[in-house]
């Protein structure tokens, strides 16, 4: 099976808009099984565009999942020698099998859901727009996979290894700051730049909770103040607008790196523009932080501080800590829920690593008032004090 890597797309300007146009309509030009484009409005590739293109705005880590997705399938129809405008259920339900035992391993049935899903929602945009040339929407007879809802597959972290991984990237820009100032040499600036957003980048998600694309997304504009808060305003997942309080231990770390990023830039804090977190090129040009490096940089920070999972961790795993640890400390499910963004509390469920905790059993609490109350009319017989 071929795994696809896209290029990270851009989101909110209309610049960004501009170039992801472009990246999707590279990527859709290419897709076999495909008739030409015959320079129509509504063919069939331009509509593919225009799918993608949507789920851009909602999301850019849906877009690149339904890329991959379609791509897959639509190899796999060359493969079959299927054209995929006249595929039936009983093609699709072949897919499934073949994405389940896969050529080399299976894959899981979250991500043989997700494809299905993906090529659904293309079939569906191709019904409704094609003018009767896609008449139905083949998935729509196949039956999806089970996906277990009440757990996760992210590798998790205890409260200690958050902690762990704070302390060590405290280390790391204490480690730079006096490499540099031992050799100031521009190379020497450049990685105690990156410890110190770093830090911030680990600080903002371990603290909040966000996901890294909400984090990776954000802007300098995004931070503002309300209600005596200094705060993030952010995009969750489905496109709501949101803002949240910045706790003081986060904001040490955004003041530390925006100082040090706007004394680099020969300028003001407040003259800052562009991404919250940036790369500087040897040009002293500045590009976008994505994903994959956030993910090996994390890797490596966990293994310096000795944490046994360190190789499988993502950035979500941060983010389940926070609800495990907002749980663990007491703070109320729909709070917690809120906080994340979830629609469904059960969502919120998934990620509280602890929720299942013999210590958490309501069966303890109970038991206490119970023996409470026992024990009441057992000092009314007693009496008064002698």
């Amino acid at each position: 099976m071929t795994t696809k890597t896209f290029p990270a797309l851009p989101s909110g300007t209309a610049g960004d808009l501009a170039t992801a146009t472009r990246q999707i309509a590279a990527w859709a030009a290419g897709l076999p099984s495909l008739p030409p484009d015959d320079g129509s409005r509504y063919s069939i590739r331009r509509l593919t565009v225009a799918w993608n293109l949507e789920s851009w705005g909602q999301s850019r880590h849906t877009a690149i999942a339904h890329r991959r997705d379609l791509s897959t399938y639509l190899e796999w129809c060359v493969r079959e020698r299927l054209d995929p405008l006249d595929a039936r259920p009983a093609d699709l339900s072949q897919f499934k099998v073949w994405r389940e035992l896969g050529s080399t391993r299976a894959a899981k049935p979250s991500t043989v859901a997700r494809a299905l899903a993906s090529v659904s929602s293309w079939y569906t945009h191709l019904v409704v727009n094609t003018n009767g040339q896609v008449a139905r929407n083949p998935v729509a007879g196949v039956k999806r996979p089970k996906v277990n809802l009440r757990t996760s597959t992210a590798v998790g972290l205890t409260l200690y290894e958050v902690d762990l991984l704070l302390a060590q990237a405290d280390a790391e820009v204490a480690d730079r700051r006096k490499r540099w100032r031992a050799t100031p040499t521009p190379r020497r600036h450049a990685r105690y730049l990156a410890a110190l957003r770093h830090r911030a980048l680990l600080r903002l998600t371990a603290d909040l909770g966000l996901r890294i694309s909400e984090v990776l997304d954000r802007h300098i504009s995004d931070l503002s103040y309300n209600a005596g808060h200094r705060t993030l305003k952010f995009v969750e997942k489905g496109g709501n607008e949101r803002e949240r309080a910045l706790p003081p231990h986060t904001l040490e770390g955004l003041d530390d790196y925006l100082a040090a990023r706007a004394e680099a830039a020969g300028c003001t804090v407040d003259a800052l523009e562009g991404l919250l977190f940036v790369t500087i090129g040897a040009d002293g040009e500045a590009g976008r932080l994505v994903e994959p490096n956030v993910i090996v940089w994390l890797r490596n920070l966990a293994k310096a501080a000795g944490i046994p999972s360190a190789s499988r961790l993502s950035p979500h795993s941060l983010r389940h800590a926070f609800a495990t640890g907002a749980r663990d400390s007491g703070i109320p499910l729909e709070d917690v829920q809120d906080a994340m963004g979830h629609a469904d509390p059960r969502t919120t469920r998934r990620y509280d690593r602890d929720r299942h905790s013999l210590d958490r059993d309501p069966a303890h609490v109970l038991g206490a008032l119970r023996a409470s109350r026992r024990a009441a009319p057992q000092a009314k017989k007693g009496g008064g004090p002698v």
